[in-house]
């Protein structure tokens, strides 16, 4: 057990000192990898700050309830007591017909047209908020709202709250896609590298064979030069990611102060960094194993 974690030790040790004999190659493998996680990672950054901003400046989506015309006072009591017990209704406000066609009159202008009515032609309603915000929600308590007694009309307000959603699942994809495609940019240019390293060293490789080196010993330091190098590459995107919203904070907070508003864009969490990490060195882990595995089977000495 000792031995082999010594050698594993040893490997990575000899995987820091060939980082450091090219330095100038490292840079550029570790800039290639990071500019392409960049890109994804800062739609992913930008989404979730268009997501939460949406959030908190949003409107509330209400639902409106509006009863029959022949609905009793008595009627608008049992209706308003059961949407006050309703375990998914978070505030109910009851607005009478005859608040209703005041509010009409004072704010339409037709205030002639409508004290020539016979009788009032609004029924009383409700404006309901609900505790949770999704469509989906919202259009369920709606149809179940419709089917109480004396209920004319369910009107849901809820448009850009589908909006929102449909343009928060668009960008997520357009984030998987970005991510899938550059991810396999990592995959390449790692498979390349250690191809051309297998290649300098195929002299020291047949030695090593010759003298008993197993395919899983003489590839593992090729495994922790591609890890490496993913992690180097991750590190710098988030790097590339804080700068860029650094740079558009200052901005913002000069734009926004002129409209009498605060806003920043939030930076990466902690967890979501890490995750970022570990992910771009288990692809350059994958991309030095498809390499190492594929160049070293293509020769055995003899």
């Amino acid at each position: 057990m000792k031995n082999w974690v010594r050698h594993h030790w040893r490997s990575l040790a000899a995987t820091l000192v060939r980082f450091a004999r090219t330095p100038l190659a490292s840079v550029l493998n570790i800039g290639v990898v990071g500019v392409a996680l960049a890109l994804p990672l800062a739609f992913y950054v930008i989404l979730a700050n268009l997501q939460s901003l949406a959030q908190d400046k949003a409107p509330t989506p209400q639902i409106s309830i509006f009863l029959a015309l022949d609905a009793q006072a008595s009627d608008a009591r049992e209706t308003e007591n059961r949407l006050k017990k309703h375990a998914a209704v978070a505030k109910v406000r009851f607005v009478p017909r005859d608040q209703a066609l005041a509010d009409l009159k004072a704010k339409s202008g037709l205030s002639d047209v409508i004290a020539s009515l016979g009788r009032n032609p609004l029924p009383d309603g409700f404006v309901i908020d609900a505790r949770e915000n999704s469509s989906a929600a919202l259009e369920q308590l709606r149809d179940e709202f419709k089917a109480w007694p004396k209920v004319e009309h369910v009107q849901l307000d809820s448009a850009w709250a589908r909006r929102l959603d449909a343009t928060i699942r668009l960008g997520r994809l357009v984030v998987l896609v970005f991510g899938t495609l550059l991810g396999f940019t990592l995959v390449a240019v790692t498979f390349n590298t250690i191809r051309l390293q297998i290649l300098t060293q195929r002299a020291e490789i047949e030695v090593a064979k010759l003298i008993g080196a197993t395919n899983p010993f003489i590839r593992r330091p090729f495994l922790y030069y591609g890890a490496v190098l993913g992690l180097a590459g991750g590190i710098t995107a988030w790097i590339v990611v804080w700068a860029g919203l650094w740079l558009l904070n200052d901005r913002l907070g000069s734009l926004t102060q002129l409209y009498g508003a605060s806003f920043t864009l939030r930076h990466l969490s902690l967890p979501d960094a890490a995750s970022l990490c570990l992910f771009a060195a288990a692809l350059g882990w994958l991309g030095a194993w498809l390499s190492a595995s594929r160049n070293l089977a293509e020769f055995d000495p003899e």
